[in-house]
């Protein structure tokens, strides 16, 4: 487990805040009616095991870089800086464009960084994006570079079986990011904790396409290539370990789960984020969701969410936000926060 600088500590702060923040989901609308059908399930069936209503679809020439760079654009708009002044460029994601180059080369290049800009992928499937955050933001503590562009993409309806019901209902397709740079006095990145545990690595997984078990005609007669989930099994996860370890780090933060103002986890599932929540102590209001309209859009889906409440106007200046990311790996980072007030614009790109 790593953990970074906790506001108990006392140790002076990295001084490093998200300063502005962006989305790009694509503009094909899926309903439960048109999944349910290949899946053999209905709305009323979805809406009740999930609390899903729809989720989004990339088109075919679509790829995880387009969604990642409009994404990216819109974070840099609200921040107020170019493609010329960014020292770094993380994309997390588990569905990249190709398994080389990294997807944020492409994406880096596509927004006009410079050719000294560093640029590498992060794969910790659906934590990734908080995996992504706490490596920037040690990256630039510990450094001359002002700022650091981190993105959330995923592509999942790439990989997933339409007539899987435990995963084609749950997942769509979108991106996030943020812009990391200097923090105000009490503002910025307070804490933060990453963790593995690769004993139950065989909960999620895409079987072959990789080194150990290359794609062929025998893995895709099989169905080797597609997402699988044991959905019981990640439940049981985030009950037995994701719940108290949260708890742990707010506590060690010297914080505790009432001072939250915000609570942005991953969004995996409805009812477990509900069931997570109350677990938590966290209060409805305080737990923000976009599971509703976008289902589980894998690495994008934290930063999806920190986007649509920063537009919405829910984030004010100085409160206290909790990041909490959870999947394959299996795999948890958290990161705990106080918000700098940012200015972003209402829209949110489209592709």
């Amino acid at each position: 487990m790593i953990t970074t600088g906790t506001a108990r500590s006392g140790r002076r702060s990295p001084g490093v805040a998200i300063l502005g923040t962006g989305s790009c989901l694509p503009s094909h609308v899926v309903g439960n009616d048109e999944v349910g059908a290949a899946a053999g399930v209905s709305d009323a069936w979805i809406r009740a095991k999930t609390g899903i209503a729809s989720r989004r679809r990339a088109k075919p020439d679509e790829a995880t870089s387009d969604l990642a760079a409009a994404a990216g654009r819109a974070a840099m708009e609200a921040a107020g800086i170019t493609g010329a002044d960014l020292s770094l460029v993380i994309v997390a994601t588990s569905t990249p464009d190709s398994p080389q180059p990294p997807t944020a080369s492409v994406v880096a290049d596509g927004l006009g960084a410079g050719q000294g800009t560093a640029a590498f992928d992060v794969n910790a499937v659906c934590s990734g994006f908080v995996f992504a955050l706490n490596t920037a933001q040690h990256i630039l503590a510990g450094s001359d570079c002002a700022y650091a562009l981190v993105i959330g993409a995923d592509i999942y309806s790439r990989i997933l079986n339409p007539a899987d019901r435990r995963t084609a209902i749950l997942f769509g397709d979108g991106a996030g990011a943020v812009v990391l740079g200097p923090a105000r006095p009490g503002r910025g990145l307070l804490a933060g904790r990453l963790a593995g545990f690769g004993a139950e690595r065989d909960l999620i997984e895409v079987p072959a396409g990789g080194s150990r078990l290359p794609a062929s005609p025998e893995t895709l007669d099989q169905g080797l290539h597609y997402f699988t989930m044991n959905g019981r099994g990640v439940r049981d996860f985030v009950t037995a370990t994701v719940a108290p370890a949260i708890t742990a780090f707010i506590r060690e933060a010297g914080f505790t789960a009432g001072q939250l103002d915000h609570f942005v986890p991953h969004q995996a599932n409805g009812r477990m984020l509900a069931d997570l929540s109350a677990g938590l102590g966290v209060p409805e209001r305080h737990t923000h969701t976009t599971y509703e309209d976008f289902g589980n859009t894998g690495a994008a889906s934290i930063p999806v969410t920190l986007d649509a409440a920063a537009r919405s106007g829910a984030l004010s200046d100085g409160d206290l936000v909790l990041l909490a990311g959870f999947g394959g790996g299996m795999a948890m980072g958290l990161s705990l926060l106080r918000w700098q007030h940012i200015h972003p614009s209402p829209r949110t790109p489209h592709l």
